[in-house]
């Protein structure tokens, strides 16, 4: 059998050779902001250069870089049998801490033994707390007690020294799963959901492995290999897959050759009572990400994620894999110039109605009026028009849809999501109707962690960040059928957004 044998110095598999931290500004428009970056080795959470002096949470990215070496994980399946990890005497090669931040951590050799992680350290006080790490899986919910329940035990995550993982393992040797694993501990609970699935998980998972990355480019080049597998430790083979089944086309857009496994399969491995050790490992964990101060002030687990280093086109890989999956055209994908003007480029509106859903539905009337007011744009100045009801389409053509989209509008919900594949220029926006009074922060963060601006509509009053209320506020009347919305003022505000001039603005989005 090969093995990888220790012989002297600790063995290790590659490791990015540096985090680079931003020093950065805050922006009321957007969550990034930048000015300048240092490199260290290591990067935590708790660092104070992943704070903004305004509370909120910015995305370090960095500029005016040196592109330096390009490592990643070396892969070993091309080889069998395939290697294992191999030490000698009491030497258990240490697990590495690559980032971290609550609820998204980047781990080199991750243990696993007898269905507990164990991250193995001759330096505990250097780890973080398990519970910004994973959570026992219980389902959230508010309050104390609750909240107990969520913090894992001694079967979810050890830390130990690498002396006691040799009495622990009782061998000589690790089960290798070579390459990048992306590995989430929550419960059933919101992975059925696109939004959650798509907006947040994805997100935070993408964002979170991108940090290693720092010169990710806009026509979404990486020197980040793909995730091998994706794996579940408390949610079951039958139950990831929404009503709609956008979350496994976005899964199989993203990453045709990953591989998925289940609670199911985490006990057939627990059951071998042999460890397993993964090259390399993002986990995600909703309840550790909880704990974290951006989600305090976004209410979005993902938003985490976004403290970490990173480039500003840190989506674009993802973005781009899943629309040429769906078979968009490339000009949609890259877009004719960024930078152009309403003169020289055609603008796309799309309006995702709800009207026909039986929830959140604007008043019949102002729905109409709003329709009107928007073909009187298309015919006054070529804009193209799109008002759909997103289920009435098949999932290539909502991605396809959305990635060709300037302006997309709709009241708050699921269809919204689709915001995700917008090519982020700086006159992409949208804009989220609201019964007034009443606001949440789901696609508003999402857009500004991509970049574009998002504003919210009560009626005839429009806001945008900063002129936001700090929590989500859903008063009587949010989830119901009496919506009201003046399409005069939303008309007016897609014209002004459409016709910026490069001069006079200085946001991205």
């Amino acid at each position: 059998m090969a093995v990888i044998r220790v012989d002297g110095p600790e063995p290790s598999f590659d490791e990015h050779p540096y985090l680079a931290v931003a020093s950065y500004h805050s922006s009321p428009d957007s969550v990034i902001g930048y000015e300048s970056y240092e490199t260290f080795p290591r990067l935590h959470s708790h660092s104070a250069r992943t704070r903004s002096a305004f509370g909120l949470a910015l995305l370090p990215f960095v500029h005016n870089a040196q592109r330096p070496p390009r490592v990643e994980v070396k892969s070993e399946s091309t080889r069998f049998p395939e290697p294992r990890l191999s030490w000698t005497g009491t030497r258990v090669p240490e697990t590495t801490i690559v980032a971290h931040t609550p609820g998204w951590t980047a781990l080199d050799k991750l243990y696993v033994f007898n269905g507990t992680m164990l991250v193995v350290t001759s330096t505990p006080e250097e780890i973080p707390e398990p519970k910004l790490l994973t959570s026992s899986g219980y389902e959230i919910f508010n309050g104390p007690v609750e909240r107990a329940k969520r913090k894992p035990s001694e079967k979810d995550i050890r830390i130990v020294t690498p002396e006691e993982a040799r009495v622990i393992f009782g061998t000589q040797s690790a089960i290798r799963l070579d390459g990048v694993s992306f590995m989430n501990t929550d419960p059933k609970q919101f992975i059925k959901h696109y939004y959650h699935w798509a907006a947040e998980l994805f997100f935070g998972f993408w964002r979170g492995y991108s940090s290693l990355d720092i010169f990710i480019t806009a026509d979404g080049q990486t020197s980040l290999p793909p995730p091998r597998r994706m794996i579940f430790r408390h949610v079951s083979t039958t139950e990831w897959r929404d009503y709609a089944s956008m979350n496994q086309w976005v899964t199989r857009g993203a990453f045709p050759s990953l591989s998925m496994e289940f609670k199911e399969d985490w006990a057939d491995r627990a059951a071998m009572q042999v460890p397993f050790v993964f090259d390399r490992v993002l986990l995600a964990d909703r309840a550790s990400a909880g704990e974290g101060e951006p989600f305090l002030i976004t209410w979005r687990s993902a938003s985490n994620a976004f403290v970490l280093p990173g480039s500003q086109q840190w989506w674009s890989p993802i973005r781009r894999s899943v629309l040429e999956f769906s078979g968009a055209e490339a000009q949609w994908i890259y877009g004719p110039n960024p930078n152009g003007t309403a003169e020289y480029e055609k603008f796309v509106i799309t309006y995702i109605s709800r009207q026909k859903w039986g929830r959140r539905m604007l008043r019949q009337a102002d729905h109409e009026k709003l329709v009107e007011e928007l073909y009187k744009l298309r015919d006054k100045y070529g804009y193209e028009v799109n008002v759909v009801n997103m289920d009435k389409l098949t999932r290539a053509e909502q991605i396809q849809l959305a990635g060709r989209t300037t302006i997309m509008m709709g009241v708050h919900g699921n269809g919204l999501t689709s915001l995700v594949w917008m090519r982020p220029t700086r006159r992409a926006t949208v804009i989220e109707f609201f019964y007034p009074g009443g606001v949440a922060f789901d696609y508003e963060f999402t857009t500004r962690a991509l970049g574009m601006k998002h504003y919210g509509v009560w009626n005839n009053e429009t806001f945008t960040r900063p002129n936001i209320s700090s929590f989500p506020i859903y008063p009587e009347g949010f989830q119901g059928n009496d919506i009201p919305l003046n399409g005069t003022v939303v008309a007016q505000l897609v014209q002004d957004r459409l016709t910026l001039k490069p001069e006079l603005s200085t946001d991205t989005s």
